[in-house]
């Protein structure tokens, strides 16, 4: 049995060998299904463990409260979105003194004019995120990591001095060769000195890779921009005790802003394990579509080959007829033309894969993020490349068992 089968191998690779162009052209579809399986395997795989890490890096036992969701958001704003009142200096500071579990709460104020820059000299950056918070930022954050320099103090908020902590990538484009160290910079037209340094997060991807934080104390940041009123809270629970200090936000949030007992949250509050089922989600919406784009492509795949298999067995009628005319039985025909096709199919499925892990390869360089394509990948590309030559040459391998030996060996 098993020297059939290395002769029905060897067969099949010498029918592909001598029609190359028509074997190509007939597994162009499972290529193309098996290159899309790869590459969304191996980006999604990348992209999961980059955007995780990038998550619980704010913290396990931290959650976020604002006015409407922002992570992973679909879509415009709803119309009672709009219409929500705006998050108060106060019910964040209410937060530490009604909630027992909270350990502690990092309040910011965000602008709400437009793209953000920075400037020293010549050098400007765009897309910053720039907010003013008070010095518990840098115990609720847990990326919140000093390279050098200090963080805001107490005093500087109730001075209102004009200091501010930059991102490590904004540092590094504003001071390329320089310490930025007690240097001015210009940030939204206003003059800071710059008294400390970010360390760069770990995980994100593209832009997320980047530190683009730049951070002044709350109370110059609304002393200089009376209008921005856009509030967050972050809280830190203390460990273990998460879910009991979310409950807790929830039911002071709930007070402070007046909500009916039996209205909904006009305000929402996310934990790192939330953000990153939402992230799931999507990824599952992602998925469910690539595998509908697979699918065609490998049916299309598969009809190719049962169509190729046919005209072979068409073609190949009289050889046919001399092997069962030598002893062939019907099993020996059907193995042949069946190992053709998963032949065929396999082939094609060898170069799917190839094909997926170079694009793969080029497109996580391309993007910045991490991207390995899973061995459980592989295996399934190659498995179901296989399976396809199986199922749709079942048909032409049985045709071709069943022709009568004398008529085949009539055929011309």
């Amino acid at each position: 049995m098993r020297q059939d089968y290395r002769e029905n191998l060897k067969l099949a690779l010498d029918t592909l060998r001598a029609h190359k162009l028509r074997s190509f052209l007939t597994i162009v579809g499972v290529v193309i299904g098996v290159t899309i399986m790869i590459v969304v395997a191996g980006l999604l795989s990348g992209f999961n463990g980059t955007v995780t890490e990038a998550i619980t890096g704010y913290g396990t036992d931290t959650a976020f409260i604002s006015k409407f969701e922002q992570a992973f958001r679909t879509g415009r704003l709803t119309e009672e979105e709009r219409k929500r009142k705006d998050m108060t200096l106060e019910t964040g500071l209410a937060l530490t003194v009604e909630c027992p579990d909270i350990k502690a709460v990092a309040i910011s104020v965000f602008s709400d004019f437009g793209t953000n820059t920075i400037r020293y000299k010549d050098q400007e950056v765009n897309a910053l995120d720039f907010r003013g918070t008070f010095p518990q930022y840098i115990d609720v954050y847990s990326n919140a990591n000093l390279k050098e320099g200090r963080f805001i103090s107490d005093g500087d908020n109730e001075h209102h001095r004009e200091v501010v902590v930059l991102g490590e990538s904004v540092a590094k484009a504003l001071f390329p060769t320089t310490d930025p160290i007690g240097k001015m910079v210009v940030a939204n037209g206003h003059q800071f000195e710059v008294i400390g340094e970010f360390e760069l997060p770990k995980g994100g991807f593209g832009m997320a890779n980047e530190d683009r934080r730049v951070v002044i104390p709350y109370y110059t940041f609304r002393k200089l921009y009376p209008n921005s009123n856009l509030h967050g809270y972050r809280l830190l629970a203390y460990p273990g005790r998460l879910n009991q200090a979310v409950d807790e936000a929830r039911a002071a949030v709930r007070r402070a802003r007046k909500v009916a007992y039996n209205a909904p949250d006009d305000f929402v509050i996310s934990t790192s394990q939330q953000a990153i089922e939402n992230f799931y989600a999507i990824v599952g919406a992602v998925a469910l579509a690539t595998l509908v784009l697979s699918s065609i492509g490998l049916l299309i795949g598969g009809v190719g080959v049962m169509n190729i298999m046919l005209v072979s067995v068409t073609e190949r009628t009289r050889e046919i007829g001399v092997r069962k005319a030598i002893g062939a039985r019907r099993g020996d025909i059907t193995r042949q033309f069946l190992f053709e096709a998963m032949t065929l199919t396999g082939m094609g499925g060898i170069i799917g894969i190839l094909l997926g892990w170079l694009l793969t390869v080029g497109l996580g360089a391309a993007l910045q993020w991490s991207a390995i394509v899973p061995m459980w990948a592989v295996v399934v590309g190659f498995g179901v490349s296989v399976a396809i030559g199986l199922i749709f040459g079942v048909w032409p391998a049985l045709k071709a068992a069943r022709l009568d030996p004398v008529v085949a060996l009539r055929y011309e």
